[in-house]
């Protein structure tokens, strides 16, 4: 018998046992965790925050083959290959700790350990977003409601229509700019994607009611802003002043090229996070879903939701 409204072929018994069966694998998944799993999230947490330092003092490093140093190697071909390089080892160590590390963390996926260092409710992740505000938006929100409009923040962001089911407004035809603006900013971007905010720009609250929300925010935003910008920077510049004394180096530059270094590096973790979130519930094939559609819902419906929303990618 086939009582719900899902694309496809199913019978709601059919559904029932294939989510019995998934149950089932997950729960052999849980039942299998153990040393050889630690082991695994513990070198990757090692291995990144080695490649964070190792990167930050790679992209100082640099500063010391500026021309102004007078030495063989002091060329600016020489300074900025190196300084490249820890670029692109910052962005790749905040990358593993965003995208590896931190969301399966957040996700409670490491809980079973009872490490107070490795908790869901103890993790701070680097990015913008509060762990325990993007826990709220993409734990219970996202994964409650995957693809289903009205209730699905991640359905467009707010700003793009990304199904024909939703309705067309006149600002979707800008939507060009926003997808490359949020591509760009995506971690600021992920830090305000919250469904108060998004009601408020709707009309449907004041400021007032959120403010709390928009402090716990702001002071996240301020801790990133003041480590990659201000902390990182100042260190390299502090270093450089009494060297300013003898070698014609200014420590302004300095401060200016490493704040540059960690901002490029924030846009490679932010091009790669966004490519990767929108490959997974946006691409043709994937569905979306009315709140008609998943009314009285069971967990072996939600699990085939879970499915016909989300893309596989490889490459």
């Amino acid at each position: 018998m086939k009582t719900h409204q899902y694309p496809v072929d199913l019978t709601d018994e059919q559904i029932e046992e294939f989510g019995n069966e998934l149950e089932a694998i997950r729960n052999e998944v849980f039942d299998s965790r153990g040393d050889r799993d630690r082991a695994y999230i513990l070198k990757v947490i090692k291995t990144q925050r080695t490649m964070a330092v190792s990167s930050r003092f790679v992209i100082y490093l640099s500063l010391f083959f500026i021309p102004a140093w007078g030495h063989a190697l002091a060329t600016w071909p020489v300074a900025l290959t190196l300084m490249g390089l820890g670029v692109f080892a910052l962005g790749i160590a905040k990358i593993l700790e965003n995208m590896e590390i931190a969301h399966n963390v957040l996700h409670a996926q490491w809980d079973w350990m009872k490490d107070p260092e490795i908790q869901s409710n103890t993790w701070e992740w680097d990015t913008m977003s509060p762990s325990d505000r993007w826990m709220h938006s993409h734990n219970v929100v996202h994964h409650t409601w995957t693809n289903v409009l009205e209730k699905d923040l991640d359905v467009g962001y707010g700003i793009m229509r990304v199904t024909p089911m939703q309705k067309w407004k006149p600002a979707f035809l800008l939507q060009p700019i926003y997808f490359i603006l949020l591509m760009l900013l995506f971690e600021e971007g992920v830090a305000v994607h919250e469904q108060a905010i998004d009601d408020h720009l709707k009309g449907k609250n004041k400021l007032k009611d959120f403010t709390p929300l928009l402090k716990r925010i702001g002071y996240k935003v301020w801790r990133q802003v003041a480590k990659d910008y201000i902390a990182w920077p100042l260190a390299a510049a502090l270093v450089a002043i009494p060297i300013s004394f003898y070698v014609p180096f200014s420590p302004l530059l300095v401060f200016g090229m490493v704040a540059g270094a960690n901002a490029v590096a924030n846009l490679i973790r932010n091009i790669w996070a966004f490519t990767i979130i929108f490959c997974g519930h946006f691409p043709a094939g994937a569905h979306n879903f009315t709140l008609e559609q998943v009314e009285g819902e069971t967990r072996g419906r939600w699990y085939l939701r879970q499915m016909l929303g989300s893309c596989n990618i490889e490459g």
